[in-house]
Parts: C-alpha cells; structure tokens; sequence
C-alpha cells in the first residue's frame, strides 16, 4: 500500500504541473482526489490492515492527499497569474492618456418637475396619492358627476379597452381623488400626479399621452378663497414669484362654481404667439368647488363639508416656466434638449 501511495502521489504531482490551463487542472485534480479516484480506493484497503499499519498507511494517506491540494492551489495560482500577465502586455495603456469621456444619464424634466411638484404640496400639509392607469368607467367619470351622454365618454376622446368596454385608460388623476376618499375620512388634503390618456392630435401643446397633478382639500367651511390662496401660494414656488394669473369661469362637471386659470405666455411676454394662439395667455389649470354629487359619491355628507380641487398638466408648466415652444421635445430623447435640465 506504501507503494501504491508513494507511485500515485508522483504520477499526480506529474500531471498537476504538465496542465497547461485551468480546465485541465480540474481534470488532474478530479481523477485523483475525486470520490471514485485511485486515492479513494487504496484507502479503502485500511479495513484489512492491523491496527499499527491502518494508523501508518492512514497517515500517509492523508499526507499524500494534501500534498496533492497544495500542489493543485499552487499551479492555479501560477496559470491565474499568467493569464493576467498576458492581458497585461496585450491591453497596455498609456496612463498618461487623455480619458475618454463617459455620458452621463439624467433626471428626464418631468420626472424632476413631479418631485418638485410633491415637495411644494408636502410642505403646504398635503398628503401623496396614488392609483392605477388602467381605470373603471365609475371612478373616471361616474363618480365624477360626468353624465353618460358627456363627449369625455366618447371613443374618440377615451381609450377604452376593446374586450373590457367598462374599463380604460384613465383620462385625468381625478380618479386617484375618489379612490382615496373611498378610504379616508375628511379633513382630506391629497395631492394626486400621474400620466394620463387621451386621443388628442399631437401638436405643440397636445399629447395622447401626458402628466397631471391634481389637488384636493374636503374640511367643513372650505371656500374659494381657500383655493386661491392655495394655487396662488403653491404655483408661484412653481412657476416663479412673478407669475400673473388670471381666473376665468368655466364648467366642469365635478366642481360648482368652475374656473380656469391662466397665465401670461413666457414665451411672447403676453404679446401673442404660435404657442398662446396669438391671445398672450395660456390655460394652466382647472379648478373649483367639489360638486354635491361628487361629495355624495365619496361618501361624504354635502351639508356638513364642502372641498376645493384643481388640476394641471405637468408638460404645459414646465414649457411655461423654461419657454419650450413645443410639448412634442419631452418625448423625442433627443440629448441635447434633456441636457439643458
């Protein structure tokens, strides 16, 4: 067995240094210490032995065996070596070489404007909402007081989904507002941002798909000098302390009294361009006093409180406040534009 051990342990030693790469020093490395290797099998042979001998050929045995692991880490480590040693001398830079320059990813504008937007509301004591795209006739417009027979529920303003004709994409953040209020008792104060679908003809200022936010406060006594403190206070952190509003009657089905508000274009100073369409104002938002109906919807009582909500597009703040002619630069990825953010 001495012998057995001794000629197993040369011809191992042998074939460990002759491997000329790591594959086959695994297959040395296998065939002599794996499970069904020479090794294993004379060791087997212990059993037949007298106690003194066992404890003789069992300790050369596990000698035998570690030498053969040593040998095996060693030759690993000198292939390892001069496998780097190579990719050296092939891949050798100059270190005092001019770098190439990496580009940089970026914050895409919205995705910044909709933190802004968060920040500003948080620190007026609004709470964050959320909710799905993809929406229900009731939360979209049932609940919102739009009648079966208003043109929003038309297929040419509304994707509907064609096997789900009770389901579609939501058409305003709206529906965030009910959802909440499903589960929320007043005082409620929400903000609500979000994408949104609508099949609009892409121009200038219109999108098939764009962003909103939308806002809402239910409390007993809210009035609408509670929602022009509120746009007022939270649109010129948006839009700059300068900004001029102007405040216009106008009807939605979800609010009673309705306005619009408008601001004076950026881009032509109020004078008249392509983007206003030649008045010298741009529409920024809608806004009001949440209808009875909608409160009803909510589950709320519409003698004991009363709510104001406003909503706005994310794409026509942002071209009012950095004088961008045309909606259609935030979804072309063309660098240079993201660049300027």
């Amino acid at each position: 067995m001495q012998q057995q051990l001794n000629q197993l342990l040369t011809d191992g030693l042998r074939e460990i240094q002759s491997a000329q790469d790591e594959n086959t020093l695994r297959q040395v490395e296998i065939k002599y210490l794996g499970r069904k290797g020479p090794l294993t099998d004379i060791l087997k042979q212990l059993k037949d032995l007298t106690p003194d001998q066992k404890r003789e050929m069992g300790q050369l045995g596990n000698e035998v065996k570690q030498r053969l692991v040593l040998e095996v880490e060693n030759k690993s480590k000198q292939l390892e070596n001069a496998k780097f040693g190579s990719l050296a001398q092939t891949e050798w830079q100059d270190p005092t070489q001019t770098g190439t320059r990496v580009e940089c990813g970026r914050i895409h504008p919205i995705t910044a404007f909709l933190a802004e937007v968060r920040e500003v509301f948080t620190a007026l004591g609004f709470e964050f909402a959320d909710g799905p795209e993809l929406e229900d006739d009731f939360h979209n417009f049932e609940a919102l007081n739009i009648p079966a027979d208003h043109p929003a529920r038309d297929g040419q303003d509304t994707f509907f989904l064609r096997n789900f004709p009770q389901n579609l994409l939501r058409t305003q953040t709206s529906a965030m507002q009910i959802r909440w209020c499903e589960t929320h008792q007043p005082p409620i104060r929400i903000i609500a941002p979000g994408k949104c679908f609508r099949k609009d003809e892409l121009d200038a200022t219109h999108s098939p798909i764009f962003h909103q936010f939308e806002g809402l406060i239910i409390d007993e006594n809210v009035s609408f000098a509670h929602l022009r403190g509120v746009i007022s206070e939270a649109f010129r952190q948006l839009l700059g302390k300068d900004t001029k509003f102007r405040f216009r009657t106008s009807y939605f089905p979800f609010v009673e009294p309705g306005a619009e508000v408008d601001v004076t274009c950026s881009l032509c100073g109020g004078k008249g361009c392509r983007v206003c369409k030649g008045v010298g104002w741009i529409e920024m938002l809608g806004c009001g006093m949440v209808h009875p109906n909608v409160l009803k919807a909510m589950g709320y009582d519409p003698d004991k409180y009363t709510g104001l909500a406003f909503g706005a597009g994310i794409e026509r703040m942002l071209m009012i406040r950095h004088q961008i002619p045309d909606i259609r630069y935030f979804y072309e990825n063309d660098l240079r534009f993201l660049k300027q953010f």
